[in-house]
């Protein structure tokens, strides 16, 4: 079944949501593992500043592999044009 456009968005809200707050977490656990001591406003920041990076990262991901699917599909389509009209 396809995703509306909608349900994409809502999926996609939802995952930079729970990302942001797992990221927090994670920070504030680790960080004093290693020695960085940062406090509630730093995390939040910094947790910030690694979710718009993975935002540009995730989308330009999903363009490239876009690209690629479309290319094989014009690819598919030439090469099935070729071996359905054989040349005599």
């Amino acid at each position: 079944m396809k995703q509306s456009k909608c349900m994409s968005l809502v999926e996609s809200v939802a995952n930079v949501v729970v990302g942001y707050g797992v990221a927090v977490v994670t920070q504030m656990l680790v960080f004093p593992l290693f020695g960085l001591h940062a406090s509630l406003n730093q995390n939040l920041m910094i947790a910030l500043v690694f979710t718009g990076v993975s935002l540009v990262r995730s989308y330009f991901l999903r363009r490239v592999f876009e690209a690629l699917r479309l290319r094989q599909a014009v690819s598919s389509t030439s090469m099935a044009a070729c071996t359905t009209n054989p040349v005599r």
